[in-house]
């Protein structure tokens, strides 16, 4: 099965017990991907996601392109979020990569944004934050909803390579 085969089918049975933060990990076929989901909730149509993990087995990466290439592609084509990402930074050093929303939604006094940390070209992180606009105090994580169609491709525009 394809990526975009498994993880809407591994969605649409994903139906956690209970309160509090559940989990998924989930192989996405022959992509070599593996998809790590935790979310506060999760219905028929989408997910309350608190992080999305992508990570793949580490190989022999003189076929892929580089980390700075990879993030400029993740930022072109996610478009399934609130606010559409930027490259903010990419460290050759560290092997990392920083994207975050464009620009952030404004509410109440606070700014939220999505973040995603790329690693190495074999693991991404995504989350959202909060923050006073004012920046007088910490920001704090925060979940984010998405419905599984969404969430299927981020997931796909994530790893494309």
């Amino acid at each position: 099965m394809t990526l975009a085969e498994t993880l809407p089918q591994k969605l649409a049975e994903w139906r956690p017990a209970g309160t509090g933060r559940h989990s998924l990990s989930q192989a996405l076929g022959e992509s070599g991907w593996t998809a790590h989901l935790t979310a506060d909730r999760v219905d028929t149509v989408g997910c309350l996601m608190w992080e999305l993990t992508l990570t793949r087995a580490a190989a022999d990466r003189k076929d892929l392109p580089t980390l700075a290439a990879w993030a400029e592609t993740v930022a072109a084509g996610a478009k399934g979020l609130l606010e559409p990402l930027k490259v903010v930074e990419v460290d050759v050093q560290r092997q990392e990569a920083l994207l975050r929303s464009d620009a952030a939604t404004q509410r109440g006094g606070n700014l939220m944004y999505y973040e995603l940390l790329l690693h190495d070209r074999n693991r991404a992180i995504v989350r959202r934050f909060r923050a006073p606009a004012e920046q007088t105090g910490r920001r704090e994580q925060i979940a984010f909803a998405l419905t599984h169609e969404v969430l299927v491709k981020l997931v796909e525009d994530i790893a494309r390579f």
